[in-house]
C-alpha cells in the first residue's frame, strides 16, 4: 500500500498530520490487525480519499479526517481482559480519537463527524454526511482484510481440517 507516497496530491494535503511526530512515530509503534495503526490509517484515508474524489465529494476532509479516525495512543494490548479491550476500543477509541486530532489540528464539523462515527454501528452515533459513510465503510473493509491477512493461515488450515473431516463423514454414511 504505497501508492499514497506516489500521489502528490494526497502527500500535500495530509503532510502536516504526517509531520507531527505523537501522530506518525507513535501511532507506528501500536499494533493494529496485521500490521499497525499508521498503516491501517493510511490505507483508510487513502482509500476513502480515491472513492471521494471519483465520486466528487469533499476528499480533502475525508483523507484528513481518514487519516486521523484511529489516532488514539494508547495500546488496545495494554488492557487486562479481552473483553476490556473489545470495548474500550469499540466504543471509546472514536471518541478519543477525535479528542486527540482536536488538540492538534482545527477541524471542520465533517472532519469531526467522521472521526467520530467510524465506528458504526458497533458505536450508535450515526453517520451525518456521504464522507463520513465513506471513511466508516472502507475502515470495516480494510480491517476485515487486515484481520483475514492475520488468521489466514490458521482459516486455512481450519478448513481444510473440516473439509477433511466431513468427507470422511460422507465416506462412512
Amino acid at each position: 500500500m504505497n501508492r499514497w507516497n506516489q500521489d502528490e496530491r494526497y502527500q500535500e494535503i495530509v503532510s502536516d498530520i504526517m509531520d507531527l511526530e505523537e501522530f506518525s512515530e507513535e501511532m507506528s509503534q501500536i499494533p493494529h490487525h496485521d500490521s499497525n495503526r499508521l498503516q491501517h490509517s493510511l490505507k483508510v484515508s487513502y482509500y476513502s480519499y480515491i472513492i471521494s474524489k471519483y465520486l466528487k465529494l469533499d476528499y480533502i476532509e475525508v483523507a484528513r479526517a481518514g487519516l486521523l479516525h484511529d489516532f488514539y495512543l494508547e495500546s488496545v494490548s495494554k488492557q487486562k481482559k479481552v473483553t476490556d479491550k473489545v470495548k474500550l476500543y469499540t466504543v471509546k477509541h472514536p471518541k478519543d480519537a477525535l479528542e486527540n486530532a482536536s488538540n492538534y489540528f482545527d477541524l471542520s464539523d465533517k472532519e469531526k463527524d467522521i472521526i467520530r462515527t467510524h465506528m458504526f454501528p458497533v458505536d450508535v452515533k450515526v453517520p451525518k454526511y456521504a464522507e463520513s459513510w465513506i471513511v466508516s465503510l472502507v475502515d470495516k473493509g480494510v480491517s476485515f482484510k487486515e484481520f483475514g491477512n492475520k488468521f489466514a493461515s490458521k482459516l486455512i488450515y481450519s478448513s481444510n481440517l473440516y473439509f477433511l473431516l466431513a468427507l470422511n463423514i460422507m465416506k462412512m454414511v
